[in-house]
């Protein structure tokens, strides 16, 4: 990397470096070389550092960028907004029938919308949990981006009230199989594949078992949906004489490969066997919420970082949580509990922020690679401007990140070494003109598929 082009983030207010120490640097700077941070430390120690391009980092908190590991990207901002909060048993077979309905030109259009929010409010890794139909012309928006994302293709050969299409098992399997070589064939390297049936729900044992050996066979992973509703744990009870997660470890896909998205519906002693067994948990507080979860009063997120799990935080989509911002969910992980155990003891900033960085890039396998502001790591950042009404005034920036920062104050973001949002304003996409296209894609999408859900108040 000798050669390679320099940028340095001179002057920092404050570096919430995430490190093994979790040191904060006061009056920092940051060297990048290439896409990989080479120096961290005190402005003072790093000023006879020269480089290509230097950034005035006065003002700002830089963190690592934050990582959202449950993200449908593809299809939400078509319709986003248009179901009512009290539909039920409705939504998702509606989602999945617009889903399905959608071009490769809809799924561009809407995915590039959703990695503007997510970037522009500092995600710069996050997980589509395999409800991307076009995904060759979709890779193609991610590395316009320059994000970081793990997609996959969901997969199930049970019948399922969601709409979701049924595949023969070898079919199911030989998916798979092909997202990891489209991916290794047409991704400039920020694209990671991996397994991705979608519950144990839909799924058979046998196509549960071939995603693991998939995910094993090209040292990636696997993700799937585990919110276990009052019938699928009856199931298991019934059928299998055993808790949702037991099935899981029976079917042998309780593993350290295994990232669980949501975690709903489980007990304690689930908790303490999903740790025990090394497999990560991805929860979504915005989504939990927003559906009447109960996650407040019945969530464990507490228990399982009591016992030791890799706990990171996603969103869900645009039209279940109908935000992206990770940053929210850390919000939220910090204050739930607090208030549905009535114990402030409950989740502190810290471990909040913990699980929208380091803990969420552990939770994907790659916390060796991102989730802190360490030399040899890669260079995702976020740049916070603090001279805003919601950062005064700044005394401890973890606790002003976590409860009253949110996106609106991100002013720079940098990918891999790649500044892909600078002064608020995504660089590789014209953000005005992509709203209204996909204004249009959704209103054609609604008429065609003649799903319709008007607003409760007159339109006049």
């Amino acid at each position: 990397m000798a050669n390679a082009p320099t940028l340095k983030i001179d002057g920092v207010r404050y570096i919430v470096t995430m490190d093994a120490d979790r040191r904060i640097v006061a009056d920092g700077s940051v060297v990048i070389t290439g896409d990989r941070i080479s120096q961290v430390g005190k402005t003072s120690d790093l000023s006879s550092v020269a480089a290509d391009r230097t950034i005035d980092g006065s003002g700002m908190v830089v963190t690592p960028g934050f990582v959202n590991g449950h993200m449908h990207i593809s299809y939400a901002h078509a319709a986003r907004g248009l179901f009512p909060d009290d539909l039920g048993a409705e939504y998702l077979p509606n989602v999945f029938r617009l889903q399905q309905a959608m071009t490769a030109d809809d799924e561009y259009a809407t995915s590039m919308l959703a990695i503007v929010e997510l970037l522009k409010y500092g995600t710069t890794t996050f997980i589509d949990p395999g409800t991307t139909t076009h995904v060759e012309e979709c890779i193609a928006a991610y590395d316009q981006a320059g994000c970081r994302i793990v997609i996959g293709r969901n997969v199930q050969d049970r019948p399922n009230p969601l709409n979701l299409p049924v595949y023969e098992t070898d079919e199911a399997i030989r998916a798979t199989e092909e997202i990891m070589s489209l991916v290794g064939s047409t991704s400039r390297g920020l694209v990671t594949a991996w397994s991705m049936p979608f519950s144990a729900e839909f799924c058979t044992p046998e196509l549960l078992a071939a995603c693991d050996r998939i995910a094993s066979e090209h040292n990636t992973r696997s993700t799937l949906h585990f919110t276990n509703g009052p019938r699928w744990i009856e199931e298991c009870r019934q059928t299998h004489g055993c808790s949702p997660t037991e099935y899981l470890e029976r079917c042998g896909v309780l593993n350290p490969r295994m990232t669980l998205a949501h975690c709903l519906g489980i007990g304690t002693d689930e908790a303490r066997l999903i740790a025990d067994r090394g497999s990560a948990v991805v929860m979504c507080p915005t989504a939990a919420v927003k559906g009447g979860a109960g996650t407040a009063a019945h969530g464990l997120l507490p228990e399982l970082l009591e016992f030791g799990a890799t706990v990171g935080l996603g969103t869900d989509a645009g039209n279940n949580s109908n935000l992206l911002e990770t940053l929210r969910s850390v919000y939220l992980a910090a204050v739930l509990y607090k208030d549905g155990r009535r114990d402030v003891g409950m989740i502190p900033a810290e471990a909040a922020l913990e699980l929208g960085t380091i803990g969420g890039a552990a939770a994907l396998g790659m916390d060796h690679l991102i989730g802190s502001i360490e030399p040899g790591k890669a260079a995702d950042l976020v740049l916070f401007d603090t001279r805003r009404a919601e950062w005064g005034a700044l005394h401890n920036p973890v606790n002003s990140l976590v409860y009253n920062a949110d996106g609106r104050s991100v002013h720079t973001v940098i990918v891999d070494g790649r500044v892909v949002v600078a002064d608020h304003q995504p660089l590789f996409v014209d953000e005005a003109a992509l709203v209204d296209e996909v204004q249009g894609r959704g209103e054609a999408l609604l008429k065609r598929t003649s799903v319709e859900f008007p607003p409760r108040w007159p339109v006049v």
